[in-house]
């Protein structure tokens, strides 16, 4: 691109992959939009990583901000993500179960929880708690846009909720490597164990 303006989008339209004008309203535009906002707090929390402490961490999350590039790119090709959805078990590009072992190895030094904790601790662990929080109401909103008919292949969902667990575990282990204790919270049914 020569420039950042480009004018194109003045009337509050936007170009999607097939080149297709729509609203910048449209329940897809503001999906991919939060798949952005959720790559900006990660990238926010990547910038307070202490290192070079945490820099296999560090090298995770970045991975992870380039598989959140190649979610939106998807979210905005609706006629790639109606094939993928109409296909069990279809290469999105993108893999929650290849989450699953940076989660183990995040998880492995840490003490089991017995309560729920607050989110907290560190700059960089507060920080990935926020980029949890965001993660969680992307799944949501992708669940929400699923249900009303919009194609959104089922892997979306899986690697949205497997990196939330990711983000919860990175935010512990910052702060286990910080040498900072998780914070449990006290309130009436602090008792129940975390789903």
């Amino acid at each position: 691109m020569p420039r950042i303006y480009t004018r194109t989008g003045d009337r509050g339209e936007t170009g999607l992959v097939d080149g297709t004008r729509t609203s910048k309203a449209d329940p897809r535009v503001d999906l991919y939009g939060d798949v952005d906002e959720l790559n900006s707090a990660l990238g926010a929390a990547v910038a307070l990583l202490p290192l070079p402490t945490l820099s296999p961490l560090a090298a995770d999350l970045a991975r992870i901000q380039s598989d959140l590039f190649e979610l939106g790119a998807l979210l905005a090709d609706p006629g790639r993500c109606e094939r993928l959805a109409a296909t069990a078990g279809a290469d999105l590009g993108i893999d929650g179960a290849a989450l699953e072992p940076v989660i183990d190895r995040l998880e492995a030094p840490l003490v089991a929880l017995r309560t729920f904790i607050l989110p907290g601790g560190a700059p960089a662990a507060a920080a990935l708690h926020v980029a949890r929080a965001v993660c969680r109401r992307v799944e949501r909103r992708a669940v929400e846009r699923r249900a009303t008919g919009l194609a959104i292949p089922a892997g979306v969902i899986v690697y949205l909720n497997r990196l939330s667990d990711l983000l919860f575990t990175a935010a512990r282990h910052v702060n286990h490597a910080a040498g900072r204790d998780d914070v449990p919270w006290s309130g009436r049914q602090a008792g129940r164990p975390p789903e």
